[in-house]
């Protein structure tokens, strides 16, 4: 596999330490928007030599990125055998999903208790746009709406450490949505995102927890089954029920 070909490079570099921050920086986020769309998958190896042509710059800022994105967990460095794009954790997709549960439930449960109108009114708008990307096929489009549906939410209840955390925790789960962002899978969190907002609508911060808990513990389990069909996406792909 090519791997600089499936990467914009995007100027040339200079040589010294302060432009090689630059182009590390550029590096890291080109690398990283080819590994979490999938465009680079998951156990790819990443040539330096291929990379440092690509972006006309020198192996350090290579380097740089690389040991970025291992901190990210979306490359592993083996100095004997090279580096590679990690495989996708499944202990890490559930403490996420688990973290994701708990902060964007009760959130849910807290915004229920509230007439928030001008909210519900952005939510309705984000619908009505979901639901043209699912009839349209639109799944860029479909996937930063869900990802604007569940700011719109976490943002209006006013708690900044809770968002940056559950933005964490989202943003450790991209490549798994994007495994899973099939018509049939976005379809389903249309609905599942439909039932939240009603329960909001409807003022009951119960409902509006346990759809909440619904719609991720849909996401887990469909996540799951993927694994079971495509091990070799995964660093460790033993389904939650075998570990019991």
């Amino acid at each position: 596999m090519n791997i600089g070909s499936k990467i914009e490079a995007r100027g040339p570099a200079n040589n010294t330490r302060r432009i090689d921050g630059s182009a590390t920086e550029r590096i890291v986020e080109a690398l990283r928007e080819a590994i979490v769309t999938l465009e680079i998958p998951p156990g790819a190896a990443l040539d330096k030599a291929v990379l440092t042509a690509r972006f006309g710059v020198s192996r350090f800022p290579v380097a740089e990125a690389f040991t970025r994105l291992k901190a990210e967990g979306l490359v592993d460095i083996r100095p004997q055998s090279g580096s590679t794009v990690s495989l996708i954790r499944l202990a890490d997709a559930r403490e996420n999903m688990f973290l994701r549960r708990a902060l964007e439930g009760e959130a849910l449960a807290l915004l229920a208790t509230r007439n928030n109108a001008a909210l519900l009114a952005e939510v309705d708008n984000n619908l009505r746009c979901q639901k043209m990307a699912v009839e349209a096929g639109d799944r860029p489009g479909f996937h930063r709406l869900d990802l604007e549906f569940h700011d719109l939410l976490i943002s209006a209840v006013g708690f900044p450490r809770m968002r940056a955390t559950v933005e964490r925790a989202r943003l450790a789960l991209d490549r798994v949505r994007r495994l899973l962002g099939t018509p049939r899978r976005h379809a389903l969190t249309f609905a599942e995102h439909s039932a939240i907002a009603q329960a909001l609508r409807k003022a009951e911060p119960e409902a509006a927890r346990a759809a909440m808990a619904a719609h991720i513990d849909s996401v887990m389990v469909e996540l799951e089954t993927f694994a079971v069909a495509q091990p070799d996406v995964f660093a460790d792909s033993e389904p939650a029920a075998e570990r019991l």
